[in-house]
C-alpha cells in the first residue's frame, strides 16, 4: 500500500490504526474486519489526540505477534513483548521525535475544530499517510526480527 492508496482509505474514513492494523491482519491471523473493529476508538490519538493512531495500530500488530497469553511461559513472553515494543518506539521515536498525534500534526483531530482545521490545511491528507506508510515499515522490521 503507497501513500495514495493510505490517503484513500483515510478518504473512505479510515483512521491510522486502522490502516496500520490491517495491513498486518491476515498475517497475524485476524480478518480485515476484526483488524478495523479492533482498531477502530484508537484514530486521532485513541480520540484524545493523544498516542498517534498509527503507532498504537502497530502496537497491536506487535502484541498479535508477541503478546503474552500463554500462563506456562508468561514472564518470558512479556519480557520479548517488552523489548519489540521497545525497539518500535525507538525506531518511531527517532524518525518522528514524539507519538503525540497533536504535536505529529499540529493539531487536536480529536475535537470537530480540529479535525476541520487538518483537513482544511492539508495536513491530515498530506502528512499521515506518509506517516502510516513508514510506520507500516518500521512495524515490519520489528514483526521479521527474532522473537
Amino acid at each position: 500500500m503507497d501513500t495514495k492508496q493510505i490517503a484513500e482509505e483515510f478518504i473512505k474514513g479510515y483512521d491510522c490504526s486502522q490502516v496500520v492494523l490491517r495491513h498486518f491482519a491476515n498475517k497475524l491471523g485476524i480478518t480485515a474486519d476484526e483488524a478495523n473493529r479492533v482498531a477502530a476508538c484508537f484514530g486521532g490519538g485513541m480520540m484524545l489526540g493523544s498516542v498517534c493512531g498509527a503507532y498504537t495500530g502497530a502496537l497491536m500488530a506487535i502484541g498479535l505477534k508477541y503478546g503474552h497469553s500463554d500462563p506456562d511461559g508468561l514472564l518470558q513472553q512479556k519480557d520479548i513483548m517488552m523489548a519489540k515494543t521497545a525497539q518500535f518506539k525507538e525506531k518511531f521515536v527517532e524518525k518522528f521525535g514524539t507519538v503525540e498525534c497533536k504535536e505529529l500534526i499540529g493539531y487536536d483531530v480529536s475535537t470537530p475544530e480540529g479535525l476541520k482545521d487538518a483537513l482544511d490545511s492539508g495536513k491530515l491528507l498530506e502528512y499521515c499517510p506518509g506517516l502510516v506508510d513508514q510506520v507500516i515499515g518500521m512495524a515490519q522490521e520489528v514483526l521479521d526480527g527474532e522473537a
